[in-house]
């Protein structure tokens, strides 16, 4: 079992950048598909950006695709989103998210999430 810890939210400017990072305990990280979702203040989460366990397939939602990286480490067991061009609608609970096997978009697909991390950008 994976359990995935964020950290690197914070407050920032239209237009800025951040990198939020996620390390996730275990000792079979390099099997598991991860990725990011978004919760907005009285919005359903919704899916980021989602990357397979070699890192050879990454998919984005359309609302962030060019502005934000996803990548991987597995030697460090860590999955990063690098954000640019912050837009005040990026303003959200940023959580990480592990599953076995295949990659997918499909929240419910994902079977380990971490506690999640603010990412607040003032316009």
């Amino acid at each position: 079992q994976v359990q995935p810890v964020e950290s690197g939210g914070g407050l920032v400017q239209a237009g800025g950048s951040l990198r939020l990072s996620c390390t996730a305990s275990g000792l079979t990280f390099n099997i598991y598909t991860m990725a990011w979702f978004r919760q907005a203040p009285g919005k359903e989460r919704e899916f980021v950006a989602t990357i397979s366990w070699r890192g050879g397939s990454i998919y984005y939602a359309d609302s962030v695709k060019g502005r934000f990286t996803i990548s991987r480490d597995n030697a460090k067991n860590t999955v990063y989103l690098q954000m640019n061009s912050l837009k005040p609608e990026d303003t959200a609970v940023y959580y990480c998210a592990a599953k076995r096997g295949t990659i997918s978009s499909n929240e419910a697909d994902f079977h380990s999430w971490g506690q999640g991390t603010q990412v607040t950008v003032s316009s």
